[in-house]
């Protein structure tokens, strides 16, 4: 008997036997329930011959197959067996019809009754059995967390989940394998989720790997089938499907016997060479069959051999019926967070609080994250629906993000009309509203502007269209260098004591422009570009607000989207996307080592590139306040939970070895000559 090695499923610690048994057909699914106690020497000849992954649902029977398990599971120590069952799939009345749930309180309920049935304290791996797609992902994801951290279940998985589903449950929590079919004659998945699952570090574990029999059997598999035996309606073992395919087992019948094994253990061999992280689960109710199973690990398989394999699988027919099919991968994506309302969405969203902090020494406290809105009128493609964007921003204010950022040059006036408008019904009072003034735009050209006539009308309008009484932080956007800053600060010093101002801000500021402003007024904050990528305000700038205790306000955190997306961002972007001019998305094909080096780094730390991103900004300091833009409900969850994000100091340091160097090519910004290297002004004795 071959030795059945361990390996490594997923990347957060679960290892079970290479192949596994699948235990569906001992309770039905392929015909009627096989015989109690034959089933029970079954599992434990599988467990003596060190298949220990055991693979079982509460759907199977239903019930019964979980008590099996459960029965046998008192012959072995049950530290020997890695226990995998499943929830979320109800059966209707006819064969094949079935209900999906992924409820908070239903997830929990199954598992009670799982570990009852299996008469067990733990499950290794708990499946989400299929994606329900009604209820956010992240909700179902949150409740088997809590199942985790009570020590109920130890691992999660998904089973026919779709890269984008996949992705976003990874953010709650890591899945530690996605259990898919995948054989000879079902290769689909390969196009996407099973890069998506290696990308992430997650287990795959195939089943059906022997399709549902048919290589264990050829043509005979249909021979006296029971009348609720489910290859009955499975469309490539009907008709002129049934007859294509039989020849196509034949042609791998005639490679077995070349190979000298039997077609079961070819297509077996198959699957256990798509690479180390795969985990077959073959089912069987017959020890010879079992043992044959086995049998496929001394299979070895050339490139060629592989390749003549491949070439010879030309099936037809679906894999599944159409009414389990709806149910599949290719149709599990569920509805945004943001769209769960009730209890579920207050408590996943309490759970993430935003702390207040202090921005600079003067009293401003904001959230510790802000929302740069910016994107939600133009600039990055076309204006977004309004409706959608003042859903957007109350749902900021409702998690805790209270820090808006706007600028009469966004649109231009649009931006600051759409923030008036979600001010209100109760909001303004809960809300720091930052806004600039000193950009105008004429004939598509930039003009900046910083005479004092300008910043007041500049500040009555903003007022007018905010609809507001007063500006928390009123920024100069860009520095006017044909006017001292002294001047500048003047006008808005008079704002100040005139109760129009609160406080008063710098953007793109040099050392020396600060220097003077701050003389005529306190400072409250600078806003800069500071993300991984661009750290030159290093040098000077972060010194010298520290010294005057100015706060620091990034915008661009995550890159303008870059670090979040890489490449696949650029390809996205419409014609009137300001980004199609940056200078870095246009050496989008260089840059994309950081993103990719960012996003392997996010893997391991169970967390989207944005987050590790965005987490990396909030480490700098609590004098720092990033504001992400974002157009997008989930994204904005996402930012959010950034703040959880935990980075040791030679994690920091690893994160900035990606964009050091010669690692991004390409200037920050299109408009280098208004940014602060050049935002010297001249001196107070000059202005007339």
């Amino acid at each position: 008997m071959l030795d059945v090695k361990k390996i490594k499923l997923g990347s957060q610690g679960l290892e079970v036997s290479a192949i596994g048994l699948g235990c569906m057909g001992m309770s039905g699914g392929y015909g009627p329930a096989k015989p109690e106690e034959q089933m029970i020497d079954l599992i434990h000849h599988a467990v003596n011959s060190g298949v220990t992954h055991l693979d079982t649902s509460d759907v199977y029977g239903p019930h019964t197959n979980e008590i099996l398990v459960g029965k046998a599971l008192k012959g072995v120590k049950r530290e020997d067996v890695q226990l995998a069952t499943k929830f979320g799939i109800k059966y209707g009345e006819r064969m094949g019809e079935v209900e999906i749930h992924g409820e908070p309180e239903y997830v929990r309920a199954c598992c009670e009754a799982s570990l009852k049935r299996l008469d067990v304290d733990y499950i290794d791996l708990y499946y989400v059995h299929r994606i329900d797609t009604k209820v956010p992902i992240e909700i179902t994801m949150g409740e088997l967390k809590k199942l985790v951290e009570e020590g109920k279940i130890q691992y999660i998985g998904l089973s026919e989940a779709g890269p984008a589903t996949i992705r976003r449950a990874h953010a709650v929590h890591p899945i530690s394998a996605v259990q898919l079919e995948w054989s000879l004659w079902t290769r689909d998945a390969e196009d996407e989720v099973i890069p998506t699952c290696r990308e992430l570090g997650i287990g795959i574990v195939p089943f059906a790997p022997l399709g549902s029999g048919f290589f264990a059997s050829g043509p005979k598999v249909m021979d006296n089938l029971a009348d609720n035996d489910l290859r009955k309606i499975i469309p490539r073992l009907q008709g002129d499907n049934f007859d294509h395919n039989k020849l196509v087992y034949e042609r791998v019948s005639q490679m077995a016997q070349r190979k000298g094994c039997t077609p079961s253990q070819l297509a077996l061999a198959w699957v256990l060479h798509q690479g180390d992280d795969v985990g077959p689960i073959p089912g069987t109710t017959k020890i010879e069959n079992l043992n044959q199973n086995l049998g496929a690990l001394g299979v070895k398989l050339t490139a060629q051999d592989m390749a003549e394999l491949e070439s010879m699988a030309s099936f037809k027919g679906a894999r599944m019926p159409e009414q389990i099919l709806v149910h599949s991968y290719k149709n599990s994506d569920t509805p945004l967070l943001s769209s769960h309302n009730g209890q579920h969405l207050h408590t996943k969203m309490a759970s993430l609080e935003v702390p207040q902090v202090k921005l600079g020494s003067q009293g401003l406290i904001v959230s510790a994250q802000g929302l740069g809105c910016m994107g939600l009128s133009a600039h990055y493609g076309p204006p977004k629906p309004e409706a959608e964007m003042i859903k957007l921003i109350h749902h900021a204010i409702d998690s805790g993000v209270t820090f808006l950022d706007t600028s009469d040059s966004y649109g231009p006036h649009t931006n600051e009309i759409l923030i008036g408008k979600a001010l209100k019904g109760g909001y303004r009072e809960k809300v720091q509203i930052a806004t600039k003034f000193g950009i105008r735009w004429t004939d598509g050209k930039v003009d900046i502007c910083g005479d004092p006539k300008y910043v007041r009308s500049a500040c009555e309008a903003s007022l007018k269209r905010l609809e507001v009484d007063c500006i928390d932080l009123y920024y100069a956007h860009r520095i006017d260098t044909r006017v001292p800053i002294e001047v500048t600060m003047g006008e808005l010093k008079k704002l100040v004591v005139e109760g129009k101002v609160k406080y008063i801000g710098l953007s793109e500021a040099c050392g020396s422009t600060i220097r003077r402003a701050h003389a005529v007024h306190p400072i409250t904050a600078i806003q800069a570009e500071w993300s991984i990528w661009t750290r030159d305000l290093e040098d000077e700038i972060v010194p010298i607000c520290r010294e005057l205790g100015i706060g620091i306000v990034p915008y661009s955190p995550i890159g303008r989207g870059f670090l979040a997306s890489g490449p696949k961002l650029v390809e996205s972007l419409t014609q009137s996307d300001s980004r199609l001019g940056h200078p870095r998305f246009k050496n989008a094909e260089h840059n994309k080592t950081v993103f990719e080096r960012v996003n392997e780094m996010a893997t391991r730390k169970g967390c989207t590139a944005a987050q590790l991103a965005l987490a990396w900004v909030h480490h700098q300091g609590t004098d720092v306040v990033p504001i992400p833009g974002t157009t997008k409900l989930e994204n904005l969850n996402q930012n959010i939970r950034s703040l959880s994000v935990k980075l040791t100091p030679a994690e920091v340091v690893e994160l900035e070895s990606f964009a050091s160097g010669d690692a991004v090519l390409g200037e920050r910004y299109s408009y280098m000559q208004y940014t602060w290297i050049n935002s010297d002004t001249p001196p107070l004795l000059s202005w007339k």
